[in-house]
């Protein structure tokens, strides 16, 4: 008798969802489904979509990317960008591909599900919603910010902190789930949260309406691989336990674990980051808050990059094991 396939679902966006990803592809006996946020508005994806009226692509693209196993030449082609021609400066050609894919299709998830096939990806990759919105973040003097990008890049020296974040639909009354993640939520027997920004990449899938709802409801484990670094305008002095409360709040539930990590990066890189007022989270593993939770500490840092960012396979193996 065949062994059941475990059913894995990712939840969150930018960079730390393409680690954790790259990492996960080569696990065996796994079904893999990818959710990724879809709030997006800086660069060629910001222009995409404000242009062209389509669904930010740059988050979905880099985990189409993680989990083909022609990653390394696919990314060398599909994040060039073009520099020459007016129109097309400044944009990757991945971006542009799956644009066109989505057009020609008649939706974006169909247009996803092209370029995924093109390249081979080993799991599903799922947009939260595919109604268009922008993100807005409330921050603790009561003043709004609007859009990914200028809430992921604080200008000047000072900001007050985020206080909570929300969607403002473009077209509808309201913005509802994309159906399929309902149902990868609920036959998941394990839910990995982050790693990614916690306001940019990270809750704007939760407060879609129908994932919290989802959450609350699924029998699956949920961990929360927590982040290296804090990040000013953000999350500046958090701690790990800071980490899960904001997000536990917004899912409506407790987590089942946390994935941090032991390993301090070299001096000359925390250096860099304290320029930027980013210092490595604490975690207080004695505080009577982690009681009820798992808490497994241990590397998962990638000590052969300039910057701070999780190493995958590392990552993986962490994965591995509790699965």
């Amino acid at each position: 008798m065949e062994k059941q396939r475990i059913k894995i679902v990712t939840i969150g966006g930018g960079s730390g969802q393409f680690a954790l990803l790259s990492g996960l592809r080569e696990t065996m006996g796994t079904d893999i489904t990818a959710v990724v946020s879809m709030v997006d508005s800086g660069g060629s994806t910001g222009r995409l979509r404000d242009e062209l009226g389509i669904l930010p692509p740059g988050d979905i693209l880099k985990c189409i990317l993680a989990l083909s196993p022609h990653q390394n030449t696919s990314r060398s082609i599909l994040l060039r960008r073009f520099k020459h021609d007016r129109r097309l400066a400044g944009h990757s050609a991945g971006n542009m591909l799956l644009t066109m894919l989505s057009r020609y299709t008649g939706n974006f998830p169909a247009g996803v599900a092209a370029l995924a096939e093109i390249l081979d990806a080993k799991g599903t990759i799922l947009p939260v919603t595919i109604d268009r919105a922008t993100l807005v973040a409330e921050l603790t003097d009561g003043r709004r910010i609007f859009g990914e990008e200028a809430i992921d890049l604080p200008r000047g020296n000072q900001r007050e902190r985020i206080k909570d974040v929300y969607l403002v639909p473009h077209h509808h009354a309201a913005i509802s789930v994309y159906p399929p993640v309902l149902d990868a939520i609920d036959q998941a027997d394990f839910i990995f949260i982050g790693p990614g920004d916690l306001f940019t990449s990270v809750i704007p899938n939760l407060i879609v309406p129908g994932v919290k709802q989802a959450l609350k409801k699924t029998s699956a484990k949920i961990f929360f691989n927590i982040n290296i670094m804090t990040k000013f305008g953000e999350t500046q002095h958090f701690t790990g336990r800071d980490f899960v409360i904001k997000l536990e709040a917004h899912m409506g539930r407790q987590v089942d674990g946390l994935i941090g990590n032991t390993t301090r990066p070299r001096q000359a890189i925390l250096d860099a980051y304290a320029l930027q007022k980013s210092y490595p989270v604490k975690i207080d593993i004695s505080h009577p808050f982690w009681a009820d939770r798992k808490i497994i500490l241990t590397d998962i840092l990638d000590d052969t990059a300039d910057i701070v960012r999780h190493d995958s396979q590392k990552l993986a193996r962490v994965i591995e094991t509790i699965i």
